[in-house]
């Protein structure tokens, strides 16, 4: 018999031998400290209950990660077919003696080792069985390995050998969010008793519960020292050998002694500058960080992501970045170096340093200095060091050649610049989007070819939804394209495509060709992510934004917030409210708008309004899309005036926000008022709104083309609704090439719908079915359902038509999160799914009354 999960391998193997053939297989040995003592303290009957109590954990833990129990006393004996499965094992088994302790006030502790190997099972008779054998024996020479890993295992202590250790920490993000902050520790190679060959020893274990110390030296187990240091005969010898070493290391700057591989992470720490010039501060630490970031070797831990981490360390944010400091935030992110730069005045010149620190022993393992005449020399300097630098971590020669470019070429020659993009970045950093772009156009005016500075000024109109007045400063920089270092290149091209004419799909072609070149970019992932949402490939769009969820990402909370979207409007709304929840704990803010969709989209209404009349305002410009939500679920619970209310103080508060967040809370406005059923907007009103945002659409940036064709199509659709079929027929002519070009198959989906009411509102219904066939459904928009539900009817098809209002009100969460024209359809959604439900009520209620006009009264007796 095996253990739940488990196959029993010796099951068919005969009693009378070992199985033939060795299996692989990862053996876990522990052993629970001081339990002989444990029972003298507390006594028998309270031992008694903690060893039951213990015995409980171990059978759930066994079930959890499939393993199987060979053997037991004070300690046991386990094997798992996976090493992930026994480290997690022992992981939660450690964690959970606390808790199995903690109501005999006892500090329950094991310790564990662990190897991965090949064993030999078999059976014991049942003769033997009786008589005292164990039912299952293992043997093979991985188990007396495990057992001297556990002999020099510290209490609490989880020591892996060299086999085991990548194994598991390859499969470490299937422990979840734990795996991401396990401390991972080598300590040498040790010599084990009655092994020929050194062996290295790896601890694992979770900050504040493993010990994370040097494992016990004792007689069957020691480190592996060289010989001179074990003889004190050889004392005088060792002191000459130190001696040379420390006169070669001097002359020689040895390679880095951290094992540094591909797309590992460093911290960049503040630049100690010693010259007094204050112009040095920010320009050199950031011309570091653009320099550094050329590579695809190394990452740099971002700026933001290091602020967030010292918020958590308890310190200012704002604190300088010394290089204890950046060691502990090293060591907390589990990052492999830290850099720490000077610059200094040296006989006359200037010199630039920068120091690579092993931030777990805190020694300085590599050392790079430049000199140059004069503050303008600093760059120069700064690209021969960092180039030494890359090449010390191990970038290969080529890909040096490829990407390490000066710094007066791909960012800028003028310190003062330099310092206004830094100072640009501080106040993006903050949400500070209007100062930011004063900044980064300060920095344009010093150097009027800093490609660099345009991107910034990009990102600052974008992330205020501006996109129009973001287009010339693309221009610009795509004229600067070979001043940029190749990674910005890629992200010039992405927002290129962007505002050109190809389409939605080009750019979010372009932006997974720079994920895929720069995986750790995490802006390509989630720009990727939000192009997909938008044309409702939500398995893509999900695929992506999880790239950019990591710890390591500065703006993980964006990102998490966008998965939340893409879950609520692919139906995992409980997910969703999960994930929206997580992101407002990361950004450090209560929840808000996106969590009040989702509470909303499970019928969570008041939960939904508390939380909107509780929540922080948005920063700048934005801070009237609040409103959205707050007229949606007004318009959800029934409240129509109220939501007409809030939606003239949406339209009245936006005045300073940009012309698509102003146009999309006026047709939020618009659609509130005609849910009345009096005092509706004026068609001529209407239809003057969809005829200017419909001019832009053809004439504006290609950029923000889609949302607008979005935002003219919502006024139409209100139009529409008003009965002006006929003053709406033109623009709706006007919107067809700008629909067909977008290359956006939700849009196009939704220009469908727009003239498929048309053809009904002619009495050409069948007509208007042909342009809502099932087959076009995939990307289709709520209102496309909406459209086909009323040509449905009107052909007098019950069935199909009561099938179409099922998906609608079964599809709350579509309703509640398309985010096609910055969410316009949002509020006639809303409306349009509380009419589904009240017609499915409706439907039921005929249904129940034709049943009970059909059938005998005796069938709705009770029984009795």
């Amino acid at each position: 018999m095996s253990v739940v999960g488990v196959p029993d391998n010796a099951a068919d193997t005969p009693a009378t031998g070992p199985a033939a053939t060795p299996q692989l297989r990862t053996i876990l040995l522990t052993d629970l400290v001081g339990s002989t003592e444990l029972v003298e303290k507390i006594g028998d009957g309270a031992a008694a209950e903690l060893f039951r109590a213990h015995d409980r954990l171990v059978l759930q833990l066994q079930e959890r990660w499939r393993g199987r129990l060979i053997d037991r006393s004070d300690g046991m004996l386990l094997l798992f077919e996976r090493p992930i499965d026994g480290l997690g094992f022992a992981l939660d088994y450690v964690r959970g003696l606390r808790e199995v302790g903690a109501p005999h006030k006892v500090d329950l502790k094991a310790r564990a080792g662990m190897h991965v190997g090949e064993v030999l099972t078999w059976r014991n008779s049942p003769e033997a069985v009786r008589v005292g054998a164990k039912p299952v024996e293992v043997e093979g020479l991985a188990k007396p390995l495990a057992a001297r890993l556990l002999g020099m295992a510290r209490p609490g202590q989880v020591l892996l050998s060299s086999v085991a250790e990548p194994l598991a920490r390859r499969s470490a993000r299937e422990l979840g969010e734990r795996g991401l902050h396990l401390a991972w520790k080598s300590w040498g190679r040790w010599r084990l008793k009655g092994f020929p060959s050194s062996q290295e020893v790896f601890e694992a274990g979770e900050p504040g519960i493993a010990p994370l110390r040097r494992p016990v030296h004792g007689p069957k187990a020691w480190r592996d020292l060289p010989v001179w240091r074990r003889p004190t005969a050889l004392a005088a010898q060792a002191v000459v050998v130190l001696a040379i070493a420390a006169a070669t290391w001097l002359f020689t700057r040895p390679q880095p002694a951290i094992a540094f591989g591909e797309r590992d992470w460093v911290v960049l720490a503040d630049v100690r500058n010693l010259t007094g010039e204050p112009l040095l501060d920010d320009s050199l630490e950031l011309a570091f960080r653009v320099s550094l970031e050329q590579s695809r070797h190394v990452n740099v831990l971002g700026d933001m992501k290091v602020r967030q981490v010292l918020g958590n360390m308890r310190v200012d944010p704002d604190a300088p970045l010394d290089r204890s400091t950046a060691a502990e935030v090293a060591v907390r992110e589990g990052l492999k170096a830290v850099i720490v730069p000077t610059v200094a005045e040296v006989h006359g010149r200037v010199r630039v340093t920068a120091e690579m620190i092993d931030p777990d022993s805190g020694a300085v393992v590599w050392v790079g200095h430049a000199d140059g005449a004069g503050a303008g020399s600093t760059l120069q300097s700064i690209d021969t060091i960092v180039a030494a630098l890359r090449d010390g971590l191990g970038e290969s020669a080529q890909m040096l050649a490829n990407t390490a470019q000066p710094l007066p070429r791909v960012a800028t020659s003028s310190l003062d610049a330099l310092k206004s993009y830094a100072l640009g970045l501080e106040a993006y950093r903050v949400a500070d989007y209007a100062l930011a772009l004063q900044h980064f156009e300060r920095a344009i005016e010093l150097d009027p070819e800093f490609a660099l500075a345009y991107l910034g000024a990009v990102r600052a109109l974008v992330t205020t939804a501006d996109a129009g007045a973001a287009e010339e400063y693309v221009a610009r920089a795509a004229e600067l394209r070979e001043r940029l270092a190749p990674r910005e290149a890629l992200y010039l091209d992405a927002w290129v495509a962007e505002y050109g004419d190809a389409g939605a799909a080009r750019a979010a072609d372009a932006w997974r060709l720079l994920g895929e070149t720069y995986p750790d970019y995490f802006a390509a992932h989630h720009n990727y992510a939000w192009i997909k949402f938008g044309m409702g490939d939500y398995c893509e769009a999900y695929t992506a934004i999880s790239k950019a969820t990591v710890p390591e990402n500065p703006l993980r909370h964006a990102a998490v917030e966008l998965k939340g979207l893409i879950q609520l409007a692919a139906g995992a709304s409980e997910d969703a409210l999960a994930s929206l929840q997580l992101a407002a704990e990361l950004r450090g803010s209560a929840p808000g708008r996106r969590v009040a969709s989702a509470l909303a989209s499970l019928g969570r209404l008041q939960e939904a309004g508390a939380i909107l009349e509780a929540a922080p305002p948005l920063p700048g410009t934005l801070a009237p899309l609040n409103y959205l939500e707050r007229i949606s679920v007004n318009l959800a619970a029934g409240r129509f005036e109220e939501a007409a209310r809030v939606g003239s103080s949406a339209v009245a508060g936006s005045g300073d926000a940009s012309v698509l967040v102003q146009r999309v809370l006026r047709i939020q406005a618009l659609t509130a008022a005609s849910g009345l059923g009096t005092d509706e907007p004026d068609p001529l009103t209407v239809r003057a709104l969809a005829r200017e945002v419909a001019l832009d659409a053809r004439t504006g940036p290609a950029v923000s083309s889609a949302d607008t064709t979005a935002i003219a199509l919502a006024a139409v659709r209100i139009g529409q609704r008003l009965g002006d079929h006929a003053g709406v027929a033109a623009v709706i002519e006007e919107l067809r090439t700008a629909a067909q070009r977008s290359g956006h198959p939700t849009l196009q989906r939704l220009y469908d719908a727009v003239e498929a009411e048309q053809l009904r509102a002619a009495g050409k219904s069948a007509e208007a079915l042909e342009k809502l066939s099932p087959e076009r459904a995939r990307n289709a928009p709520y209102q496309w359902h909406v459209v086909r539900a009323a040509v449905l009817r009107d052909l007098g098809e019950r069935a199909a038509a009561e099938a179409e209002e099922a998906w609608l009100e079964r599809n709350a969460h579509r309703a509640w999160s398309e985010p096609l024209g910055g969410q316009v359809f949002l509020a006639m959604n809303v409306i349009d799914l509380g009419t589904a439900r009240e017609r499915s009520m409706k439907t039921a209620a005929q249904h129940g009354a034709y049943l009970r006009r059909s059938l005998p009264a005796s069938s709705f007796a009770s029984n009795e």
